[in-house]
């Protein structure tokens, strides 16, 4: 049975970087967008690395555009931003697809370990499904990802605990994250 560590991935450079760097460490995985509603989540996503990396928590960001474009620069311009408008200091690797015929083998991994179940009740969650429904029909059995700022959470065996829609109150996300860490 695979686990995170059986993947690589591209830093923003395009150096490969095994995942197996991160054994031992309780993981959250993030596919961004810098042009996004759920773009503020990079505020409470880095309060919550500045408490917790030092007790084994790592976010590891994977900046893509395949929702309405909303991450268009380089590596570099979305890193910049990140940095200026957020202070984030985590780990952002190169700009990925997780949906369609290029889909990043690792985002089909996760999502195939915890795959979509919706976005949740609500007017604003009804109105996101309408949109991505709109939006991931180009990609058709090969959608993995609904949206922008999807966050899968990793135990520190490289196992997938649990997959946190964009639309999941940031405080649930912190305290799943905090279980795992205390775990």
């Amino acid at each position: 049975m695979s686990t995170i560590y059986d993947f690589t991935v591209k830093d923003r450079s395009g150096n490969i970087v095994s995942l197996s760097n991160y054994k031992g460490k309780v993981l959250l995985i993030v596919n961004t967008a810098t042009g996004c509603d759920f773009t503020p989540h990079y505020e409470p996503l880095e309060e919550m690395y500045k408490v917790l990396k030092d007790k084994g928590f790592e976010i590891l960001d994977f900046p893509c555009n395949q929702f309405a474009n909303q991450a268009p620069g380089s590596e570099d311009e979305i890193h910049n931003f990140c940095i200026l408008k957020f202070g984030t200091d985590f780990p952002q690797f190169a700009k990925i697809d997780v949906n369609g015929e290029n889909a990043d083998p690792f985002f089909v991994y996760l999502a195939t370990e915890k795959p979509f179940a919706g976005f949740g009740k609500g007017l604003k969650n009804a109105a996101l499904n309408k949109f991505a429904k709109i939006n991931n029909k180009k990609f058709g059995d090969k959608t993995y990802i609904g949206w922008n700022f999807t966050k899968f959470l990793i135990n520190r065996d490289g196992k997938v605990v649990t997959r946190f829609e964009p639309t999941e109150d940031m405080n649930n996300v912190r305290a799943a994250v905090e279980f795992e860490l205390n775990k």
